[in-house]
């Protein structure tokens, strides 16, 4: 009832500004081509020339002008009276239109395409489908939280809406009152990770490990929290830890998960992490290693998978070799050389070949397209 008066309201306020001009709109003056007017004006002309010319007298002259003039007079009121009805007429119709005809279209556009009986939504139904207005939304949901703070629901939804919008430190705040009013779940939990791990540049802390082992706790099987908890393990240098909880992860992951992929690479970059992945490291090869930064890493990787591929053109038959020389590949992105080194592997050792099955594994375990690599 109340949107209705609102309504009725804001009607009755745009018809008055409408109306206004037209009321206090000046009475129309007569058309100033009138056929009478300019008649007796031309005979006023004509009286002016004839005296100018001594064809008439002065005095006949003001006779005449006078007599014209009077009815000179009487035609302008006579048309005064037509152009004032007719705009008074063409007033009304407006004002009319204005009064009934706007408010009447207005109604029907909004009963057409609005939504009159459509009841308000929740708070969290308008967090769930924001539409454009995520800012506004976002506004009215923190007002309505601040006067109800013990509102698990409404934290709960704006948890993940702050952190898409890069609001980490209010999305982490907010995933803890969910947790303390709602109660822990695997993705409220596993929500909060993620913001620690946000605020903390990607790195898996201390807090974030027991978060996501409280969520695994919940649900033995969230490969989400799985895969968090090994990339820990990796973090910390446990490879041979991580490399372990990584490839279970991958072996009970379905063969389409959207992880998987990440899941291989991780694998892939541990398995060449190791120096002796990639061939037969001396022990100084070992130890300077581990001295080295990121960048001298990366040159001895490509410099011991270097001595490999030409091992391997020396002895195609090692399979270890191939296994080895396509991983490293992947671990620096040249996926291309991975694709070009598991074709000709392949071409030594037969798909249904022991070696062959070994190969089709790897590829499988790191989405690289066998097909393709095989044509």
């Amino acid at each position: 009832m109340l949107f209705w008066i609102l309504v009725a309201f804001l009607t009755a306020a745009v018809a008055a500004m409408l109306l206004l001009p037209l009321l206090r709109a000046p009475v129309a003056e007569a058309a100033a081509d009138s056929h009478d007017v300019e008649v007796y004006r031309d005979q006023l002309d004509e009286v002016k020339r004839d005296e100018a010319a001594g064809l008439i007298g002065a005095g006949e002259a003001d006779l005449a002008r006078a007599e014209i003039a009077r009815r000179l007079i009487a035609a302008k009121k006579a048309e005064e009276k037509t152009g004032t009805a007719a705009s008074v007429g063409r007033n009304r119709l407006a004002q009319l239109l204005i009064i009934v005809l706007m408010p009447a279209i207005g109604l029907c556009l909004y009963l057409t395409t609005g939504s009159p009986d459509l009841p308000a939504q929740p708070l969290a139904a308008r967090l769930a489908n924001p539409g454009n207005d995520i800012n506004i939304l976002i506004a009215k949901a923190e007002r309505h939280l601040a006067r109800n703070p013990d509102d698990g629901a409404g934290w709960d939804i704006l948890a993940p809406i702050y952190f898409r919008n890069g609001r980490i430190e209010d999305s982490a705040n907010a995933y803890r009152q969910a947790i303390r009013l709602a109660g822990p779940t695997p993705e409220r939990l596993d929500g909060y990770a993620e913001t620690l791990m946000a605020l903390s540049d990607g790195v898996v802390t201390k807090d974030a490990r027991e978060t996501l082992e409280q969520s695994l706790a919940l649900a033995p099987g969230n490969p989400r929290a799985k895969f968090y908890l090994a990339l820990a393990l990796e973090q910390d240098g446990k490879d041979s830890e991580a490399k372990t909880a990584f490839e279970a992860l991958a072996a009970e992951s379905p063969k389409d998960a959207a992880w998987l992929p990440l899941v291989n690479r991780h694998i892939a970059a541990i398995s060449a992490k190791s120096p002796a992945a990639l061939g037969n490291p001396t022990a100084d090869d070992v130890a300077s290693a581990a001295h080295m930064d990121a960048g001298g890493r990366q040159q001895m990787i490509e410099g011991m998978v270097a001595s490999l591929e030409a091992k391997l053109k020396e002895d195609p038959d090692n399979i270890e070799g191939w296994l080895r020389i396509v991983r490293s590949y992947v671990v620096l992105d040249q996926r291309a050389k991975a694709e070009d080194a598991l074709k000709t592997a392949l071409m030594t050792f037969p798909r249904d070949s022991d070696g062959g099955r070994q190969l089709m594994a790897m590829a499988q375990e790191l989405s690289i397209p066998v097909e393709e690599s095989t044509k």
